[in-house]
């Protein structure tokens, strides 16, 4: 593993071979896959899961509760949410504790790519390949394959990008 300085890369963080984690960052209780790229000014939180080959972009947030299968594209400022009802307090004006919340989870597919500034609600699925527009607000599932752009995010086309052919290195 490469790094930087200034970095909060807690002893509970699973590392795996040839990660490189920039500075500024802070990372607990999360999974990083093989080859993966951490940006500066980005945050991991314990239950995530980031696969092989992931890049993550500098000041984004992935929160508990967040999957990113092998070779997804997170872009700058990408924001992800865990929590449907969130509030600081409970009805009784008591301040919510861990206890008081349920983390709900969100799954990004193999080779998704999220641009710059997108918001993710908690509770959806990016499909395989998807491509999600810079400053999009996703609020349900992208289908595999998808282009989604707007707030709320909608499809504008369907597409599958085609793999290079074995053997020939691509540009």
């Amino acid at each position: 593993m490469t790094h930087g300085p200034n970095q909060q890369i807690a002893p509970s963080v699973k590392m795996g071979e040839g990660v490189r984690v920039f500075g500024f960052t802070n990372l607990y209780g999360c999974e990083i896959g093989d080859e993966s790229k951490v940006g500066t000014f980005v945050e991991i939180q314990k239950g995530a899961k980031i696969g092989r080959r992931c890049k993550i972009s500098s000041h984004s947030f992935i929160c508990e509760g967040v999957t990113l299968e092998d070779e997804v594209f997170v872009g700058h400022g990408v924001m992800f949410t865990n929590d449907l009802y969130p509030r600081a307090t409970n009805q009784d004006g008591s301040l919510k504790t861990d206890a008081d919340w349920t983390c709900v989870p969100t799954l990004v597919k193999k080779g998704a790519a999220i641009g710059s500034n997108a918001t993710i609600l908690c509770g959806i699925t990016i499909g395989a390949r998807a491509t999600i527009g810079a400053g999009s607000v996703v609020t349900r599932d992208v289908p595999d394959d998808a282009v989604v752009v707007g707030n709320p995010a909608r499809v504008v086309e369907r597409r599958r990008v085609k793999p290079p052919l074995e053997g020939h290195a691509s540009s």
